[in-house]
């Protein structure tokens, strides 16, 4: 595929884009900001600027296209996938209203540009956020778990709102041009050097990772998962959660249901080390599974 990868310089994209130009697909990165992979085509793109999203998508990938495709690009787009990873990634970077309107009109002009053009499939970064617990103001639980994606979402925050309106903009351009859409509530991102550099503290207090629902998501696993929502087809409009299969933190599942999760409505059995944001519609719909674990870099205190 050639794919319109929006965010690839940033900390989940500069690994996702090389992982799937890896694979054999041709990838530009539209962002503010070059990668510098060798195997990645940089192409500074402002994705507020609905002028430039859709020029950008209208035009050659890279120069080897002016000769394979010749006039054959000339309507619509060369791009056959879009993945939307961009955005102010979390509260606290902008003021709020920053991070709302510049998120959601990047989302609006990548997921026009793409549908108007006649893309028919875009992969989108929407966010654990939405379930309104990661940057609740105090305690906030889930109302049961595991959390899955028919668990209601009701952010306080501007971030996790922006992320709530791209789904419902996505759903209703899905709508609209019957092409498919799906989103991805992407959980804790964590890079492999990160496992030795930030994970001995939640093992030594797993309360560091409440508000991540004890979850995290591997690079590598994450951009498998991009990978198979990209070669699956037919689904029409979709949110997925996305996280490794165990937890962050050496407590047992149980013990965290027991210490952080009293009254809360616990939904089938669970493993002992099971992830308590639930992967299983990923699994079941795109064949997705994890790779990846803390564990095989670190020594589980509780093994």
């Amino acid at each position: 595929m050639r794919i319109f990868f929006t965010g690839g310089s940033g900390k989940a994209g500069h690994h996702v884009a090389p992982f799937l130009a890896s694979q054999g697909h041709q990838v530009t990165n539209a962002d503010l900001t070059p990668l510098r992979h060798p195997d990645v085509t940089d192409l500074r793109v402002d994705l507020t600027d609905a002028g430039q999203v859709y020029s950008a998508m209208a035009g050659m990938p890279t120069m080897a296209d002016l000769d394979e495709l010749g006039p054959a690009a000339a309507e619509g787009s060369a791009y056959d996938a879009v993945v939307h990873f961009a955005a102010i990634p979390a509260i606290l970077i902008a003021p709020d209203a920053t991070t709302f309107a510049t998120n959601i009109l990047a989302h609006y002009n990548v997921l026009e540009a793409a549908t108007r053009l006649g893309i028919r499939k875009v992969v989108f970064a929407s966010s654990e956020t939405t379930y309104g617990i990661c940057f609740a103001r105090g305690e906030r639980k889930p109302l049961y778990l595991p959390v899955d994606e028919d668990h209601p979402v009701v952010p306080e925050d501007s971030y996790a709102m922006s992320k709530v309106a791209g789904e419902v903009v996505s759903r209703s351009f899905q709508v609209r041009t019957g092409a498919d859409v799906y989103g991805f509530r992407i959980n804790n991102v964590i890079e492999p050097h990160e496992y030795a550099e930030k994970f001995p503290p939640f093992l030594a207090d797993p309360a560091l990772r409440r508000r991540n629902i004890f979850s995290y998501i591997d690079t590598r696993d994450l951009g498998q998962m991009t990978l198979r929502a990209l070669e699956t087809d037919g689904l029409g409009f979709e949110v997925f959660n996305v996280a490794n299969a165990d937890t962050s933190v050496a407590a047992s599942t149980q013990e965290l249901l027991d210490t952080f999760y009293e009254g809360v409505e616990v939904r089938g059995e669970l493993g002992r080390n099971e992830t308590l944001y639930s992967i299983d519609k990923a699994r079941r719909l795109l064949g997705y599974e994890p790779q990846h674990s803390w564990r095989d870099v670190l020594p589980d205190p509780r093994a």
